[in-house]
């Protein structure tokens, strides 16, 4: 079989090229340049795209010398730039908090980087990463199913879980059933010339002005009350749940439990104003069913590090569900995905919209 490998330059997606050649399959490296020069100066930080994303494709290519296989660059920094960039600015520019990798995951990674390999000439059978998940054919629902990596510390299932059925099928997962201390230890023993790479950052490192167009207005920061605090410095500077950087001295601790785009406000609050039971999802990808016709229960996971809990989620309407958590959950934020889990199959996603009062 031959199989491309969405190569970064990691020792995760580096390791799989290894097991994979190992298996006897035919191997090829692709690995995308999402890096554009209208940024430099402006950038200070690093991550998928930043500093290092020229290094991280040199580092990709010596594990292809190594490993004696095609390597290929596929530039998509225009289409990164549209796609991402841009979703990333608007969304701070809303007074939303976006998650730029689940969206480069279904639009870029597994969409457009997979078609620009095939126009380049790489023909391939299936399409692997070097993400902590599995993908399985159910028989029964005659579906691809997305599924949690046995390490529960590295699983990166909510980030894929926006693909679709299409894009799931043409995947391959191989750590899905590895933890991150055998992935070392494969490459090191491999000889692999990026076993000792420190992990890849999120998104950016950096501060999220570097990437903003323009400079951000001052306004209040208020309380529920509306009674002003202080001042703060940009509304995409915050994020729902925050509590550095408010700079206000108070009589117990602040945290931002909103932000008010219409009025250019930060509002503040006790951490027990962050609590919130139900919340609304829009944009959803179903990935065990076409659509939801009646209310489930299922786990929710309202951003990367939350512990996921029981809730109901009760169909709106094609476009929106209400979901309702057992207990009330901290910091639920608009922008952000929320994934839904029945044990460790990925049902589905969406955007979370807004929190119902």
């Amino acid at each position: 079989m031959h199989i491309a490998v969405g190569l970064s330059g990691g020792v995760d997606s580096s390791t799989v090229c290894h097991l994979l050649k190992k298996q006897g399959h035919e191997i090829t490296g692709i690995t995308m340049k999402t890096w554009d020069e209208s940024y430099a100066g402006q950038i200070k930080g690093s991550g998928c795209f930043g500093l290092n994303s020229l290094a991280n494709i040199a580092d990709a290519k010596k594990v292809c010398d190594k490993l004696k296989i095609p390597h290929y660059t596929i530039d998509l920094s225009k289409e990164f730039k549209k796609h991402i960039l841009e979703y990333f600015k608007n969304e701070y520019a809303a007074g939303r908090t976006p998650n730029p990798c689940v969206f480069c995951n279904q639009k870029i990674k597994f969409d457009l980087l997979m078609k620009k390999a095939n126009e380049a000439g790489v023909i391939f059978d299936k399409f692997a990463t070097g993400h902590y998940a599995k993908v399985e054919y159910d028989q029964s629902l005659k579906r691809c199913i997305l599924k949690k990596g046995i390490d529960e510390k590295k699983d990166q299932s909510y980030f894929l879980s926006m693909l679709n059925q299409e894009q799931l099928s043409k995947l391959i997962f191989p750590l899905g059933s590895y933890l991150k201390q055998e992935v070392r230890s494969i490459a090191k023993e491999a000889c692999l010339p990026v076993h000792d790479k420190k992990e890849s950052q999120d998104f950016y490192s950096g501060g999220i002005s570097d990437l903003m167009d323009d400079k951000a207005a001052k306004g209040k920061i208020v309380d529920k009350q509306g009674m002003t605090l202080g001042y703060h410095k940009g509304l995409y500077s915050y994020t729902i749940g925050q509590r550095k950087g408010l700079g206000i001295a108070y009589k117990h601790p602040l945290y931002v439990t909103g932000i008010d785009k219409e009025n250019n406000r930060i509002i503040a609050g006790e951490k027990s104003d962050l609590l919130k039971k139900a919340f609304y999802v829009r944009d959803l990808n179903w990935i065990t069913f076409d659509k939801l016709h009646e209310p489930l229960n299922a786990k929710a996971r309202i951003r990367y590090l939350h512990k996921e809990a029981e809730a109901m989620i009760i169909p709106e309407d094609n476009e929106m569900v209400l979901v309702k958590f057992k207990e009330p959950q901290s910091a639920i934020t608009p922008g952000q995905i929320a994934v839904f889990y029945d044990g460790d199959i990925v049902l589905g996603a969406g955007t979370i919209a807004g929190t119902l009062e």
